[in-house]
């Protein structure tokens, strides 16, 4: 598999913008029709001229604004060649009104269905071992850690290192610690940096630790990233756990390194890598900092 091939999904979160008015801006790149759909999500949706649909929901944690100012945009299925769409879209929202504030998130979940188990426990190990330096990365606030984002439980990476799950139905009981083939979409597992919860739900693994942005280049630096991952996680025959200290003097460099080696090399890439690293202090180019003059 390749970048070009794994699917996505992401939602968006912002303020200070209603459902149909996030709804018409999305309307205004890619076509079609808008209606109100309601629910408990109190939804509107864009049917885009190419069938697929894009919605705008309430999202309750979005509580910093009142309910008709708030919206989350969830895509369709994406894929990489979608993302200059996606940037589009996200352009409009911000000339429409959307804010970013500190409540606000992105979610990107991306499409497990042709990954075995031990493709996903790969995808796993790899997170969990650059967690620290991601979480630096994608500037995750401490309260958002500390609730809904929690860091992966290390006892879930216990049990799925020393069980080596080769089944969906062993994959299951590592991550919940016991057996749970239907699990509520609210499940409280779900509320971790890497969230598995859905994957008995869509197929797919959610990445739950970027903040909100109303910057498309941001937007893309996240769920490019995560395209990356999940493809090095597919074509790897197998992953480590050990988990890698975060280190403040080498960080630039250390996720510089972890960028190329996920194929995030060259032009294509400059822009991501870019976002990437400018929240991370050191030097992209020196592991210990660049040597005085001699």
């Amino acid at each position: 598999m390749n970048i070009y091939e794994q699917t996505f999904g992401t939602e968006l979160e912002y303020t200070h913008i209603g459902r149909e008015r996030a709804a018409k801006a999305i309307q205004s790149v890619v076509g079609g029709t808008v209606r109100y759909v309601g629910g408990p999500y109190d939804a509107w949706e864009c049917r885009a001229t190419d069938g697929r649909v894009w919605r705008a929901v309430n999202d309750s944690s979005l509580s910093d604004v009142p309910s008709n100012f708030r919206a989350e945009v969830v895509t369709p299925i994406l894929k990489y060649a979608d993302i200059e769409t996606l940037q589009e879209v996200v352009r409009a929202l911000r000339r429409a009104g959307a804010k970013a504030t500190p409540t606000c998130s992105q979610h990107l979940h991306l499409g497990l269905e042709k990954f075995s188990p031990e493709q996903i426990a790969n995808f796993v190990k790899m997170f969990y071992k650059q967690e620290e330096l991601i979480i630096k990365a994608l500037g995750t606030s401490e309260a958002r850690l500390a609730n809904y984002t929690r860091r992966t439980d290390p006892e879930f990476i216990e049990r799925l290192t020393s069980r080596k799950p080769h089944t969906d139905s062993e994959l299951n009981r590592a991550w919940f610690g016991y057996s749970n083939p239907n699990p509520e979409h609210y499940d409280r597992s779900r509320y971790h940096s890497l969230n598995l919860a859905c994957l008995w739900r869509q197929r797919t693994a959610e990445i739950r630790c970027a903040e909100g942005s109303t910057h498309s280049g941001e937007i893309k630096s996240v769920v490019v990233f995560g395209l990356a991952l999940a493809v090095k996680a597919f074509n790897s025959k197998a992953a480590s756990a050990a988990k890698r200290e975060y280190n403040e003097a080498s960080a630039k460099y250390d996720l510089r390194v972890f960028l190329l080696r996920l194929g995030l090399i060259g032009p294509e890439f400059k822009t991501v890598r870019y976002h990437l690293l400018k929240r991370l202090p050191g030097s992209a180019a020196w592991k210990r900092g660049r040597p005085a003059a001699v």
